[in-house]
């Protein structure tokens, strides 16, 4: 079956992964690396899964648990150079699609939440925040049991912004803004 897509061959398919890994501020889950790559119709899963792994084995991307994939200094280089061969529609179209996954996973990098049992006995949560230069927030809680802390934790890392916001309300009496 004849492919349609802009990107053709071997050499486009590893220069558009390289592409989008170079625009991902950290490590990424092998599905959404597939499905960042695969919006063009001439990218078939197979050739994809075969490109990933000759950057791999070429130095280009590094495998982190056989799971996660990361550009290295090797494959940011290369893919720098030839990345102007790509199609300008295509860079366009791979652009839209990286930019929530990558402002995700900026987001991501700035929440830690995190719980270990506690000696007097139940879990103690830590929960952090950051703003990218520094750390805004930091929250030591007990919990009772295992499920809260991790419901606290989801809670948190779904609403980090909003539990800082509400505590710095809280504690200035509703009065910051004044």
């Amino acid at each position: 079956m004849d492919n349609f897509g802009f990107i053709h061959g071997e050499l486009d398919t590893k220069i558009l992964i390289l592409y989008v890994l170079r625009r991902l501020p950290r490590p990424v889950d092998a599905q959404p690396l597939s499905d960042l790559c695969s919006f063009d119709n001439g990218v078939s899963w197979f050739d994809y899964a075969d490109c990933l792994a000759g950057l791999v084995d070429t130095g280009h991307v590094e495998a982190l648990d056989g799971e996660r994939y990361m550009i290295t200094e090797k494959g940011s280089a290369n893919g720098e150079a030839a990345e102007t061969s790509l199609p300008y529609s295509v860079r366009r179209k791979a652009d839209r699609l990286i930019e929530p996954v990558a402002a995700r996973m900026r987001r991501d990098a700035m929440i830690e939440a995190v719980h270990e049992p506690s000696p007097g006995g139940g879990v103690t949560v830590r929960l952090k925040l950051s703003d990218g230069k520094g750390e805004v927030m930091a929250l030591s809680l007990l919990a009772p049991d295992e499920g809260t802390a991790a419901a606290m934790e989801k809670a948190f890392r779904t609403d980090a912004e909003g539990v800082y916001q509400r505590i710095t309300e809280i504690l200035t009496d509703g009065k910051i803004d004044e």
